[in-house]
């Protein structure tokens, strides 16, 4: 339903009354064919009809828009009465900003804050009505600090009983939170032990995979380290027939200076022989 044109300061235009309701629009909705309504009041006639209710035209909750910028404008500006205008409140104020006043008006009526009490008094007199509501509660006069109703006796009250009342269910309260940080440190401890098996068994498998490399660093050093004694051992084998045919090249230069006379011929025979016999000398390899 729409607002009571009878509320509004002056001249309402037609373009801004409900189709239905025939009351100045509330939260408005415009159809296709122009024609606005209140929301609730175009919800309404949508859940029985199919059609606009004012020129017939085919009509769906989908195809409603808010309404034109210019229509809206207008519709704010309108001037109207606080609807608790017979209570005693004079305001007039614009319809963009009646909800906001209406909501904290002192004329309102609004229920007492005493659990219980079925009281609904205007704002303004919720603080007279708050110092002698029934349900309105007070301390005990013994010090015990029990919240009691008016309505109760101060002879039914057990300050004894009440306190032990109080210390079981701060009891309750403790070991409730004494189990529950437990359960939670347990957990927190699981998922740690958990966390660090995982670890373990992968820094385990990085150990193992460590100690592999290495046997094989060590294996690898090993070959390098033998094929290294081979070769020493051939350069050696080198440099010692290097030697002998040096010498032997010497022993032949040395001969050559000798005479020509038949007993040169007998003087080559031996360095001759030397040599063929280092050329069938076999070599020695040495391999650890």
């Amino acid at each position: 339903m729409g607002y009571d044109t009878e509320r509004f300061v002056g001249y309402v235009n037609e373009g801004l009354l409900c189709s239905i309701c025939r009351d100045v629009l509330e939260e408005a909705l415009q159809a296709p064919c122009e024609h606005a309504f209140c929301t609730s009041c175009i919800h309404g006639w949508l859940v029985h009809h199919n059609n606009c209710p004012e020129d017939r035209q085919p009509l769906d909750l989908t195809v409603l828009r808010p309404l034109y910028r210019y229509m809206k404008n207008d519709l704010n500006r309108l001037q109207l009465h606080c609807r608790n205008r017979e209570c005693g409140c004079e305001m007039v104020c614009s319809l963009e900003s009646i909800s906001r006043h209406e909501h904290e008006c002192v004329y309102s009526q609004i229920p007492c804050s005493n659990s219980g009490c079925p009281v609904q008094v205007e704002r303004r007199h919720l603080h007279s009505h708050l110092a002698v509501c029934e349900y309105r509660s007070r301390e005990c006069p013994n010090g015990c600090g029990y919240a009691m109703l008016s309505t109760d006796s101060s002879a039914q009250h057990n300050c004894v009983a009440e306190l032990r009342t109080e210390l079981e269910l701060l009891r309750s309260e403790m070991i409730y939170r004494v189990e529950e940080a437990k359960h939670e440190i347990e957990s927190r401890l699981d998922s740690q032990r958990r966390h660090m098996v995982q670890k373990e068994s992968l820094l385990q498998n990085e150990i193992e995979m460590l100690k592999s490399q290495m046997s094989r660093m060590m294996f690898d050093i090993q070959t390098l380290m033998a094929t290294e004694r081979q070769h020493r051992q051939q350069l050696e084998q080198a440099e010692l027939e290097k030697q002998e045919l040096l010498e032997l090249m010497k022993g032949l230069q040395k001969d050559c200076r000798l005479t020509r006379d038949g007993s040169k011929k007998a003087t080559n025979l031996r360095p001759l022989t030397r040599l063929e016999s280092l050329k069938r000398k076999p070599r020695e390899m040495t391999v650890l």
